[in-house]
């Protein structure tokens, strides 16, 4: 069977919770149409959006920040 693909989506913690929930959204289903559009069944994709909920690296620089904005695709078994 096919495995599963969760999308999700991340920004910095710039700016109100409620904005970057709904960036980090748009950047996961970004991702998504474009894994569509290159052939992955949609069924098997999931996009989340956390906002600033997880980062990998401190707000208080802009390198940190940078690291922040991402997409991470992970496959669900």
């Amino acid at each position: 069977p096919a495995a599963k693909i969760t999308i999700e989506g991340h920004t910095d913690a710039t700016g109100k919770p409620e904005a970057n929930k709904s960036l980090s959204l748009k950047r996961a289903e970004a991702v998504k149409l474009y894994l569509v559009q290159n052939g992955i069944e949609e069924v098997r994709l999931t996009a989340i959006g956390f906002g600033s909920e997880k980062p990998l690296e401190s707000n208080k620089t802009p390198e940190g920040r940078a690291k922040n904005r991402r997409v991470e695709i992970r496959l669900v078994q």
